[in-house]
This record gives C-alpha cells, sequence and structure tokens, in this order.
C-alpha cells in the first residue's frame, strides 16, 4: 500500500509516516517506481506506536517494541528490551504517582487552613466591627 493509505488505515498523517521512517522506526521500503511500500506489518508497527504514545511514551521508548515486532514476534512487547521498557515506565509512574499525592495533600492542607482562616473571620464578622472593611465572606465553592 501506498504511504497516503497507510497514514489514513493508522489515524496518522503521510508526515508522521515519513518523520518515523527518518527516525528508522518505519522500513523504508519502495516499489519499481519509486513510491514507498507498506504492507500489514508496516500497519501493526504504527499501531504498537500509536498505543504506547497514546499511554505517554516517547518515541524512542516505543523502539524496542518496534524491534521486536520487525524479529518476527506476534507482540511487540514479548522482548526483554520491551519489558525492561515496560519496568520504567512502571517507575517513572510510580514516582509521579508519589510526587502527585505530595501535591494534593499540600493543595488539601493549604485547603483546610483557608476554610478555618475563613471560619475564624466568620466569628469575627459576628462580633461588631469585628470584619474588615471590603472583606466579603462567600460559602464554599
Amino acid at each position: 500500500m501506498r504511504i497516503g493509505e497507510l497514514a489514513e488505515r493508522a489515524g496518522t498523517t503521510t508526515r508522521t509516516l515519513r518523520y518515523y521512517e527518518k527516525r528508522g522506526l518505519l522500513p523504508a521500503r519502495r516499489d519499481a517506481h519509486g513510491h514507498r511500500d507498506y504492507d500489514e506489518r508496516d500497519l501493526k508497527l504504527l499501531r504498537q506506536i500509536r498505543t504506547l504514545r497514546d499511554f505517554g511514551f516517547d518515541l524512542e521508548e516505543t523502539r524496542p517494541f518496534v524491534e521486536c515486532l520487525r524479529a518476527g514476534h506476534p507482540e511487540g512487547d514479548s522482548c526483554p528490551a520491551s519489558l525492561a521498557v515496560y519496568r520504567r515506565k512502571l517507575a517513572e509512574l510510580d514516582a509521579l504517582i508519589g510526587e502527585l499525592r505530595a501535591v494534593r495533600a499540600t493543595v488539601g492542607a493549604q485547603l483546610a487552613r483557608a476554610e478555618r482562616a475563613r471560619d475564624r473571620l466568620a466569628a469575627e464578622a459576628a462580633v461588631p466591627g469585628g470584619l474588615a472593611p471590603g472583606c466579603e465572606l462567600g460559602g464554599n465553592q
């Protein structure tokens, strides 16, 4: 199949396919007329790349999966190098989750502090002259 058909079937652009070819992820076969020529294996490679990219893998991290498919394995993640990328990605995700939990705890603490301050202001507003001019107390938002 030609590059336009492959791009359409893979849900990408011809520009992306040329880029992948330049990066060595997609084979650069040519037919007798010099046109790029692709087959179902190339479509499978592209689907593997796209799935991994959708999961947050950078383009270079997809290389072991592509090489595994090219080596004739039915799945791109059955090779040791692919498994190693999975392990690294899981460690990276675990670290990000830890960072997000820490940020969430900080934001939660800030919210609790702000709500206590709001409640204090509300109590002071109940006392004549207790609320500073221009300070409005709103409800929970």
